[in-house]
């Protein structure tokens, strides 16, 4: 797996910042390590539960296609931090390309991603996986209304064929009337 530059030097940052809070976490007041935390198993994976792979379908090397069959782009994603979460790295066609961490939360029993791309734009999404489809969903302020909020939600659904479908779909009436922002076709490399 080959990270850009600049984000293999976030990543250490926040290694280096989580190793941090770890060990002043592990202080008692005198300076002296707390024996009171039991270690974790070696052996233990936190994420095997079968929550954690209601999105695994989304896995893979993907070119992605319009409803009239013109390319949009290509996605590759991949499973990381023992399979606690994804990776999407999307290219666009026209040079647009974005990144996402995808992860389910056991705490609140919801999925999220944090999405960024190099147009600078950044978006949170949460949701939840029913019914065969993840549906993820924020309400932003919306670019175009100032004070308004712009409801974005994204749907993946698993195709009997292997594909998977991308539908992006907003909302300036919290709902009640959707616009389709992207409807793309992930087809799998062979």
């Amino acid at each position: 797996m080959h990270f850009s530059p600049l984000f293999a030097r976030k990543l250490f940052a926040f290694a280096l910042a989580l190793c941090s809070l770890q060990a002043a976490s592990a202080q008692t007041p005198s300076g002296t390590n707390s024996t009171t935390t039991a270690p974790v198993a070696a052996s233990a994976k936190p994420c095997d539960s079968e929550e954690y792979r209601q999105f695994d379908f989304w896995l893979g090397q993907w070119d992605v296609y319009l409803p009239d069959g013109k390319t949009a782009g290509a996605s590759v994603i991949q499973s990381f931090a023992d399979g606690c979460a994804l990776l999407e790295n999307w290219s666009g066609t026209g040079g647009f390309t974005g990144k996402s961490i995808n992860i389910y939360d056991i705490t609140d029993k919801q999925w999220h991603q944090s999405w960024v791309d190099n147009s600078g734009s950044r978006l949170n999404l949460e949701g939840k996986f029913a019914d065969g489809k993840m549906v993820l969903w924020t309400d932003a302020p919306n670019p175009n209304k100032a004070g308004a909020l712009l409801r974005q939600q994204i749907t993946w659904t698993k195709n009997t064929d292997g594909s998977v479908r991308q539908l992006w779909q907003t909302s300036e009436d919290a709902g009640k009337t959707w616009v389709t922002a992207f409807d793309g076709k992930y087809v799998r490399r062979k």
